[in-house]
């Protein structure tokens, strides 16, 4: 039995080593052969019933009944269960023999291709991968700036990079950039930097609760920590915001040491698109083909549910009556700590600044300007930042916004601003210089 996770976590406790190859494989195999197949056979019957509604003009006591006659369900049982047996008995086997052929899989970590893969399927079904206790749900892990799982000591500056929605920590670089790491590397010594891979499908004050108490874990285990910034895309910043929540109100140490914390392109009141979807899935419901691709998009992850408003604390949803969310704002607010030095930054798609209100709503094509930035009509849900401490990157698109070279130079300018790196250097100029006269040496 693989160790459980000392998050202490009664809803959520899974193995914390990183999958391998072979547990890649036998995931897939309990994808295509278990349990899923029940969800998918409830929704085939709902797209069926409106068919039945929609385009042969039924009324609902005609579809339920002729659902239920003997025909129709026999047709039915004979499809449904020719794709599960065709899972069971040939594709998860198939899998399972591979494992057994090549034992060394077990030893295999990731490639980058693997990665994506297993990225996307926790995006989507990671709360189902978690509660099926399936191979494939991603446990809450930190790899250090060479993708390997982080290990030894730890010291001075720590820099935590949280990826967003379906990506992954590799998401950070490009082959055309070396990324964020690699431009804060060379401002400085002692400078470590953290990658954090987490499954995105869970409730994102799930995961910021786990990153709460994950960070905990790493200040003990590493008492030489001076200080911790955190740098989230997307997503990845309102968990961090959601552990910075949950952290304060635990009393956790590691809270004080955090000093900055940057939000790239993150729906903190939202994420337009999501919104919009579940609004034209209400609206336009009457229609067959929405009503039928309706009911597929509501097989999402409890994470992406949370996109709608930007929900980052528990009782934002734990009393919802319907796992699809409301329409209505109902989140509660979540203030930023006070001694944090906070920075959003918002990407649009226009090449200059224009006022464009279209452009403006949908900013880098999945979240607004405004949300990205934490501006609100409600004083309530406001999260107030000095103007200096916000920008907007034109021409830049949500994904470009993790890994941009005038992103990067941006960050570099609010970590290390330019009147706390001269003088240092010019202060042990002047006092080398003057020590040489007097015959005074520097330490």
């Amino acid at each position: 039995m693989p160790s459980l996770t000392p998050l202490h976590e009664t809803y959520c406790r899974w193995d914390r080593t990183p999958p391998s190859q072979a547990d890649i494989l036998e995931g897939l195999a309990q994808l295509v052969s278990t349990r899923l197949n029940a969800v998918m056979s409830e929704v085939i019957q709902t797209i069926q019933r409106e068919v039945l509604l929609s385009v042969f003009g039924m009324s609902e006591q005609r579809s339920q009944k002729f659902q239920k006659t003997a025909t129709f369900q026999k047709l039915y049982k004979f499809a449904f269960h020719s794709l599960q047996q065709y899972g069971y008995h040939f594709v998860a086997p198939g899998l399972r023999q591979i494992i057994a052929q090549f034992p060394n899989l077990h030893d295999k970590a990731l490639t980058p291709s693997l990665h994506f893969l297993v990225g996307v399927l926790n995006g989507v079904l990671g709360d189902y991968l978690l509660e099926q206790q399936n191979p494939l749900a991603l446990p809450m892990v930190l790899y250090d700036h060479y993708g390997e799982v982080q290990q030894g000591d730890l010291s001075g500056r720590v820099v935590i990079f949280v990826h967003g929605l379906c990506r992954n920590h590799l998401d950070w670089t490009t082959h055309q950039f070396g990324g964020f790491g690699e431009k804060l590397l060379a401002q400085r010594d002692h400078n470590t930097m953290l990658y954090l891979n987490y499954n995105t499908g869970r409730r994102i004050s799930a995961n910021g609760r786990s990153l709460a108490n994950t960070l905990d874990d790493l200040i003990q285990r590493h008492p030489k920590i001076t200080s911790i910034d955190l740098i989230g895309h997307s997503m990845g910043g309102l968990v961090s915001r959601s552990a910075l929540f949950y952290g304060k109100q635990n009393l956790q140490h590691w809270i004080h040491l955090v000093e900055n914390l940057v939000c790239l392109g993150s729906p903190h009141h939202g994420a337009v698109l999501e919104r919009f979807g579940f609004h034209l899935q209400e609206k336009l419901g009457r229609f067959p083909i929405v009503k039928i691709v309706g009911h597929l998009v509501n097989i999402r992850s409890n994470g992406i549910l949370d996109l709608r408003y930007g929900s980052v604390r528990d009782d934002d949803w734990e009393h919802n009556q319907a796992r699809i969310g409301q329409v209505d704002d109902n989140r509660k607010p979540a203030p930023l700590p006070t001694h944090i030095n906070a920075y959003f930054v918002a990407g649009s798609i226009e090449f200059e600044k224009k006022q464009n209100l279209t452009r403006k709503v949908i900013g880098d094509y999945l979240v607004s300007i405004k949300s990205a930035l934490g501006e609100h009509p409600n004083p309530r849900f406001q999260l107030k930042l000095p103007e200096s401490h916000k920008a907007v990157f034109y021409g830049l698109n949500h994904f470009q916004l993790q890994y941009h070279p005038s992103v990067a130079e941006q960050l570099v300018k609010w970590f290390y601003p330019a009147h706390e790196e001269v003088p240092e250097q010019q202060i042990r100029e002047f006092i080398g210089d003057w020590s040489s006269l007097e015959g005074i040496a520097l330490t």
